[in-house]
């Protein structure tokens, strides 16, 4: 007979299983590569406003951590790689052989192409003998018809930048990865100089698609903590219908890879991986630690890959607003959810004021029936202390219309 537990307890397991309750379970560089480890990938957004979002999800789980630490864990010590999974991400290094249909599928799209062989040859030469290249320095001119086979660069019924298409197609085929960015702006080099060559020449662990599918659902589950057997944007990307979906969970249960439970006043399952049986044996026996802690989540953490889960378990509603017209904005541009303990108590929109190294507070949103206590209030202090040094600011002002 499958368990049942309270909303709570499951907002307590997804916190603690996540790291953003009690003690901290991940701690400076090396606790950012095991959160991701843990996650299975972190999805990366260009926008910069307080933070991009791989740095915010990171900050607000791993103690200590410096936007600097991402950037050697991807490009010094090569434990990640940028690449598609869940949109635009980063995932470790270690997992490039799960992934070979993905560069497989880009090399036989990519032979569709006109013209495209050709420039892939002299890219790859030019890359081998001066060194990582962009669009920019890439000494290829022109235009091709060209577009992506997994994600949404290039143009479907019109021409496209002959090196930016060449250089994403070589990136998606395996050959190039990432070697650093400028901003938003992508430098590409050979995967062979960067890359263990065991990795790049693994057979791939999943026999067929089906079981690379089977093992995405598995990892984005561990991702969560909990997650429920319905249609979820924690799937992004994997392209689920019901059934598909429902014979994965079932073979994923009957081989004891995943744990079902049912929670309060929800109709649905809901599923665990089998390893983390024992912290949701203390969470349901009260001995698990929850100490309260605040932290500001990103936009795109993977605790709100499904903003219904959310809404269902914390009554929460969250809209990433940045898409939104600004006339119809109901809170700003880049707003935070504030998590304080196991409750979300509100969101907050913080920008670096570079020149003075202040972080302004220029919007704060408590919810409905937040008390300002002094420990809150305590609380929220610490947090936008942290969160200067993060931005690289020694102070923070909240602005006088919010006091």
């Amino acid at each position: 007979m499958t368990d049942t537990i309270t909303k709570q307890q499951a907002r307590q397991f997804i916190l603690a299983k996540q790291g953003l309750i009690g003690t901290y379970r991940f701690t400076g560089k090396q606790g950012a590569y095991e959160y991701v480890r843990q996650a299975g990938c972190i999805q990366y957004d260009p926008v910069d406003v307080c933070g991009k979002n791989a740095e915010l999800t990171l900050q607000s789980r791993v103690k200590g951590f410096k936007k600097t630490m991402l950037h050697e864990l991807l490009y010094k010590d090569r434990l990640f790689v940028d690449y598609p999974d869940k949109e635009l991400s980063i995932w470790p290094s270690e997992d490039w052989s799960y992934f070979s249909s993905y560069r497989e599928r880009s090399i036989k799209s990519g032979k569709s192409f006109k013209g495209l062989k050709r420039l892939e040859k002299e890219a790859i030469e030019y890359i081998d003998k001066h060194g990582p290249v962009s669009s920019d320095t890439l000494p290829i001119e022109g235009e091709i018809f060209w577009h992506s086979s997994m994600h949404w660069s290039g143009n479907w019924d019109k021409k496209s930048p002959a090196a930016r298409s060449v250089l994403e197609q070589l990136y998606t085929d395996g050959v190039l990865v990432i070697h650093h960015k400028k901003g938003s702006r992508k430098f590409y080099d050979l995967a062979e100089k960067h890359l263990p060559k065991n990795y790049l020449e693994a057979d791939n662990p999943c026999k067929d698609e089906e079981s690379f599918l089977s093992w995405r659902v598995l990892r984005r589950i561990g991702a969560v903590g909990l997650l429920w057997d319905k249609n979820s944007t924690a799937y992004l990307g994997l392209y689920l219908n019901a059934e598909t979906r429902k014979t994965i969970l079932s073979d994923l249960l009957s081989s004891g890879k995943i744990i079902a439970v049912m929670v309060e006043d929800i109709k649905q399952p809901f599923y665990y991986l089998s390893s983390d049986d024992e912290l949701m044996q203390k969470v349901k026996s009260g001995s698990a630690d929850l100490k309260p802690r605040m932290a500001f989540v990103a936009p795109l953490d993977p605790l709100f890959w499904d903003k219904s889960l959310i809404q269902a378990l914390w009554d929460f509603q969250y809209t990433w607003e940045i898409y939104t017209p600004a006339a119809k904005r109901k809170y700003a541009y880049y707003t935070l959810p504030v998590l304080y303990g196991e409750r979300f108590v509100g969101r907050i929109y913080v920008v670096p004021d570079k020149d003075r190294s202040v972080l302004m507070v220029k919007g704060l949103w408590w919810e409905p029936g937040v008390r300002q206590t002094k420990k809150l209030g305590a609380a929220l202090e610490k947090t936008l202390n942290t969160f200067s040094k993060f931005n690289c600011c020694n102070d923070f002002e909240i602005s006088t219309d919010l006091l």
